[in-house]
């Protein structure tokens, strides 16, 4: 794939980024060396190869799927102006 000035100006209005003509040919250039090494990666055959996260090899962080409270309730009405039994107060705004 090869990219001209015509593409490149469309990409930047499309980004509504502003460039000059001089800045239009010289992205010219670098896009398609980039896109070139995109060809040349295609090229690597990966057929054997498993999908990774990382370079090494890691295992994942787990922790044990339970249900708790959390333990958190004193904390999160700490700040409140009323509670009773870990449950926010409100003055009555219905009668």
């Amino acid at each position: 794939m090869s990219v001209d000035v015509k593409t490149v100006k469309r990409v930047a209005r499309l980004a509504r980024i502003a460039v000059s003509e001089e800045d239009a040919e010289r992205m010219t250039s670098e896009l398609n060396a980039i896109l070139g090494f995109v060809e040349q990666l295609n090229e690597v055959d990966v057929s054997g190869v498993e999908p990774m996260t990382s370079v090494t090899p890691m295992e994942m962080k787990k922790r044990l799927d339970v249900v708790t409270d959390g333990s958190k309730a004193a904390d999160i009405v700490a700040n409140a102006p009323a509670t009773e039994e870990n449950f926010f107060l409100v003055p009555k705004v219905v009668e």
